[in-house]
């Protein structure tokens, strides 16, 4: 099981809890009719797809639901190396009748589904890469999958592609109860997002929602989370203090270029060093050291060593 699995792995973290709120809203937007199947998909790659299927699977299996995880990303699958199960055989063996190694393939899906270190969490892996990927997902027999998948256990998730790229994930649209878009932020092109929206609305799927990825998280509001540890300490993700840690070392790295053009305004400028709160978010360390550096970018243009 990797670290991306943070949810089994850190339970008590903001980002596990976080996912548990995705969880809830999703199932109250479908209380009357009972949510059984939901499908991830993204605009493009690296938006952290495969990651919130993944994470949200798990949410769902520690409310104590049966939950299946279907990668359906027959090209560029990932999720057994998440959950750290073989990739073969998978999805596509199955639908294609052929096994991994050539060999006709069981005709029994449950024989494909593989258990994980997640208690009431079973994962359907991609299987072998197919040459018609998107002829696989359209077929009959996949139809007949998903609603056989759905009798044996409370909900089934579809990790999809990315929706821009193929059209594999808006095929499995039409088939699911809902469909989460997952976008990044500050990488995801709004037209895109929109494309995908309507292509999904189009073709008969529906949406629950966009999860925004990648989010830059304000040290200080990380700091005030009410989550305990075991020994009563508050937890920091460790990619928030890498962050935090980069952009310290940016700063050094910048101010130190400019201070060392000259040995005279090397020694003026330690007199003005650069103060910051230990309490600020990595954006406001960011913007300080800019300012700080244009600074005495002025006064150096000005001949003005203060």
């Amino acid at each position: 099981m990797k670290k991306e699995l943070i949810t089994a792995r850190e339970p008590k973290s903001p980002i596990s809890e976080q996912f548990r709120i995705l969880r809830t809203n999703i199932q109250f937007m479908n209380t009357k009719n009972g949510l059984k199947s939901l499908l991830v998909t993204s605009t493009s790659p690296s938006e952290g797809k495969s990651w919130t299927s993944a994470n949200l699977a798990t949410t769902f299996a520690q409310a104590g639901k049966k939950v299946v995880l279907v990668d359906c990303d027959m090209r560029k699958g990932r999720l057994f190396s998440i959950f750290g199960v073989s990739p073969v055989p998978g999805l596509s063996n199955y639908l294609s009748g052929i096994n991994h190694n050539g060999e006709p393939s069981d005709n029994d899906i449950i024989n494909y589904i593989k258990s994980t270190e997640v208690e009431n969490l079973y994962l359907l892996p991609a299987g072998s890469v197919p040459p018609n990927p998107s002829e696989l997902l359209v077929s009959e027999m996949m139809a007949n999958t998903m609603k056989q998948l759905e009798k044996v256990c409370d909900i089934v998730i579809y990790d999809g592609t990315p929706t821009t790229l193929v059209t594999d994930a808006l095929i499995i649209s039409r088939n699911v109860d809902t469909t989460l878009i997952v976008c990044a932020y500050k990488q995801t092109k709004m037209d895109e997002l929109e494309k995908v929206k309507n292509n999904i609305l189009n073709v008969g799927g529906k949406i629950a929602g966009v999860v925004i990825n990648k989010m830059p998280i304000q040290q200080k509001e990380y700091y005030s989370s009410y989550y305990y540890g075991s020994n009563d300490k508050l937890v920091v993700s460790k990619k928030t203090a890498r962050t935090t840690n980069s952009l310290n070392l940016e700063a050094r790295t910048r101010a130190s270029m400019e201070s060392n053009r000259t040995n005279s305004t090397n020694r003026e400028m330690k007199k003005k060093e650069m103060k910051t709160d230990p309490n600020m978010s990595p954006a406001e360390l960011l913007d300080q050291m800019n300012s700080y550096i244009e600074e005495q970018k002025k006064s150096l243009r000005n001949g003005d060593n203060q």
